[in-house]
């Protein structure tokens, strides 16, 4: 059986090493370049025209949305499995209608990124949970305000709140009357439950979303 090939696209090195230093060890795997900018995997795409292309959205120049779009119209045949940190309607709903056959995140287990790249072969669409609950929503035209947050509990949204309001750590320690080390521990959960990389993002976010409101 001939490998699946793969292009794997994304500007931290870091990461696409990772990746392919995983799929490597699958035989069903080829992995046969990596790109770290939407221009350079548009080229790529021409020339390798790969099976699958792991593709990040958020770039410096060329973003992966635009990206997908090049890619599918240099070579249909090719499936797009987004694998980014980002779950907004802002950019799923594009990626999806830029070509992409899959959406999944980066905290995702490594056996079950493969497990998409199979699919995507196949036709089969792979969603990410809380993208899926987006997906489905937006078709009912149901709100989704609640869902960007539900998943944080009672402390991390007061957290997160005191994190728009500019608090630091200490301050938040202060408030809650708990240790500093706890006010990590809460910052980190929440980071990870909206897959945002600072605290700067948290505050944009909490702003956003009208989790917090201007008086």
């Amino acid at each position: 059986m001939t490998p699946i090939s793969i292009l794997i696209v994304d500007d931290h090195e870091v990461v696409r090493n990772g990746i392919r230093a995983y799929l490597e060890t699958l035989p069903k795997f080829n992995v046969v370049g990596e790109a770290a900018s939407g221009k350079e995997a548009i080229k790529m795409a021409g020339e390798l025209i790969p099976d699958v292309v792991l593709m990040d959205l958020v770039m410096p120049g060329m973003d992966g949305i635009e990206t997908t779009r090049e890619v599918k119209k240099i070579s249909p045949r090719t499936q797009i499995v987004v694998l980014t940190s980002y779950h907004e309607d802002e950019q799923i709903f594009p990626a999806l209608k830029a070509g992409a056959i899959s959406y999944v995140l980066k905290d995702m287990k490594m056996d079950k990124l493969a497990e998409a790249i199979q699919s995507a072969i196949h036709g089969e669409v792979t969603l990410h949970p809380l993208v899926a609950t987006r997906v489905l929503r937006n078709l009912r035209g149901e709100s989704q305000d609640e869902s960007f947050y539900a998943e944080l509990t009672d402390r991390e949204l007061e957290v997160l709140k005191f994190i728009a309001n500019g608090l630091s750590n200490s301050q938040i320690a202060e408030q809650l009357v708990i240790s500093t080390n706890t006010v990590k521990g809460h910052v980190s959960n929440i980071l990870n439950k909206l897959h945002l990389a600072d605290r700067t993002q948290v505050a944009v976010y909490a702003w956003q979303k009208g989790i917090v409101h201007r008086d």
